[in-house]
């Protein structure tokens, strides 16, 4: 036993010395992650209801939204590459210098503006929510909220400056897995303490996620030699490198965030604003899933060949060309499967206690709305990161903030001028940015002449026609079995119906791609004849992550 337990540790500690396993480790990291969200969330509704917790996501929206500022502009795109420049010329000591000077000055940063926060909730949630939607007492609730969650964003900046730390030395299980257990925290405050404290139990959740997240890094962080040395010196070696970088990313977060701001002001102008919130972040979480999954990796993965091809308009080309279609071939149907089973697909994830039918065809309706713009969101990763390889971060930047523009007015044309309901705050975001998409591709094909041409277009075409017809044949059985054969009021019959249509659609879209000879059909059937060689894949050596310091770790 003892063996075995030291064989577990050294699995769980040990660096990843490719890119394949590393890809592999994130991603098995965020599934468990995603897993447990969605627990937390269908807790949430089931025991406290939409109403209380659309007031919790509103609470926890400028708080995350000042971390994001703060916190992941600079650890995205500066802090870990120039981390990792001090690591390969074997400057340890300068490297945690630099890493707690910035330590040092974001945690001080944030305690300044938390500071305001503490003591003016009630102000800036006026200002946020502009409408009536929200009374003097779910205000009053949400401020109270507000300052917990505060508290939980401080631990959360220790834990990520950690997690940058251990990516730069090719630990990215620890890291993944912390992370994933900051939903289990909150998991853990409802279970433990929602009968007695209600919604407050959530906020607990939050610190106690926030301290596993904190905790469960540090002796990794020992491991690997990291030291803390307190400084406030704007200047010490390497700040003002991360600083210059940050800025252009720390800019298009500052313009996604005044985005969700603006949405969650219409929102406010709705009647019932925290249950119509609560419906709208639920219905996101689901759509955000492929888009993370497929569009988010696929994009990383292609990222690095595209820069070394900057200069080779052939080989960008090509490779940009197959990474589209590969997210387009994998995102494609899910989209139909979520427009055409949203309703089955909502009741079998959050369908339980207050989350009644009212709210999961709300959730339904809202996802299919959502889901009309999954392909654009999950290609706009890609075409940003073509861009960053042609070393323009300017034009993603700028369209960025037209496709966000256009959500905010279509959105509020919708819900102030129409009253329409939060179905069409889903439709103005997906409008937004499919013209983000179309936009976007269109500069990066003036960029790389012959981008966008037949090949491409061909392709995405087949793929969409497989597609429609794989949409009507999930259709076709959801409709006829639940009428004829099943009585899904009962979860497993609800689960086996959801089953039957969603591997009929799949499986004629698999049937139709191959006949259309779409290339990525036959390049994922014999990726999955090779899945059973996965020990193989995992130790293959090529593409090795460039070395650091301490091989031995």
């Amino acid at each position: 036993m003892a063996g075995l337990f030291q064989k577990s540790i050294a699995l769980l500690t040990r660096r990843q010395t490719n890119i394949i396993s590393a890809a592999f480790v994130v991603m098995a990291t965020l599934l468990l992650s995603q897993f447990l969200g969605l627990i937390r969330e269908r807790l949430m509704f089931a025991q406290f209801g939409g109403a209380r917790t659309g007031l919790y996501l509103v609470a926890s929206k400028l708080p995350d939204a000042i971390f994001q500022l703060i916190i992941a502009g600079a650890l995205s795109s500066a802090f870990i590459p120039v981390f990792t420049d001090f690591l390969t010329r074997n400057e340890e000591k300068e490297a945690y210098k630099m890493a707690s000077t910035l330590l040092s000055i974001s945690m001080i940063l944030f305690s300044i503006v938390s500071i305001i926060l503490f003591a003016f909730p009630e102000f800036f949630l006026h200002l946020l929510n502009p409408g009536s939607g929200f009374s003097t007492d779910q205000i009053a609730l949400m401020a109270s909220l507000m300052r917990i969650i505060i508290v939980g964003e401080l631990l959360f900046i220790l834990g990520s400056f950690l997690t940058a730390i251990l990516q730069s030395y090719n630990h990215f299980f620890i890291p993944g897995i912390a992370a994933a257990l900051y939903n289990l925290g909150i998991v853990m405050g409802i279970v433990l303490f929602g009968s007695r404290f209600g919604i407050f139990s959530a906020v607990y959740g939050v610190l106690i996620g926030a301290a596993i997240f904190v905790l469960m890094q540090i002796p990794m962080a020992k491991k690997v030699g990291f030291s803390f040395f307190p400084s406030l010196a704007i200047k010490t070696k390497g700040v003002p490198e991360v600083l210059r970088l940050m800025l252009p990313r720390t800019v298009a977060i500052g313009v996604t965030q005044l985005s969700a701001i603006a949405i969650l002001g219409l929102v406010s102008f709705l009647a019932n604003a925290g249950r119509n919130y609560a419906i709208l972040n639920y219905a996101q979480t689901l759509m955000f899933a492929p888009v993370v999954l497929f569009g988010q990796t696929i994009a990383q993965a292609s990222l690095p060949i595209l820069s070394r091809e900057k200069d080779k308009p052939e080989l960008f080309r090509a490779t940009f060309s197959t990474s589209f279609t590969q997210t387009l071939y994998l995102v494609l149907p899910i989209s139909a499967l979520f427009l055409v089973l949203r309703i089955p697909v909502v009741r079998l994830v959050f369908g339980a206690g207050q989350f009644d039918w009212q709210a999961t065809v709300a959730t339904g309706n809202t996802l299919a709305y959502f889901s009309l713009s999954i392909f654009a969101q999950a290609l706009i990763y890609l075409v940003s990161r073509g861009f960053y390889a042609l070393h323009d971060t300017k034009t993603p930047l700028i369209v960025n903030s037209l496709g966000l523009v256009i959500t905010i007015l279509v959105g509020a044309l919708l819900v102030l001028n129409f009253h329409q309901g939060i179905e069409a705050l889903a439709l103005s975001y997906s409008i937004g940015y499919i013209v983000y998409l179309v936009v976007l591709l269109y500069f990066l094909d003036r960029k790389v002449k012959g981008l966008a041409r037949t090949p491409l277009l061909f392709s995405s075409t087949k793929i969409l026609l497989a597609t429609l017809c794989a949409g009507f044949a999930l259709y076709i059985p959801i409709k006829l079995l639940d009428q004829l054969v099943f009585d899904t009021t009962h979860t497993i019959n609800l689960l086996l119906l959801t089953g039957i249509s969603s591997l009929a659609g799949l499986m004629l879209y698999l049937f139709l791609t191959w006949l259309f000879d779409v290339k990525e059909a036959m390049m994922f059937i014999l990726l999955f004849k090779k899945i059973g060689n996965w020990r193989e894949i995992l130790g293959i050596r090529s593409e090795m992550i460039e070395p650091h310091v301490n091989q031995n770790l």
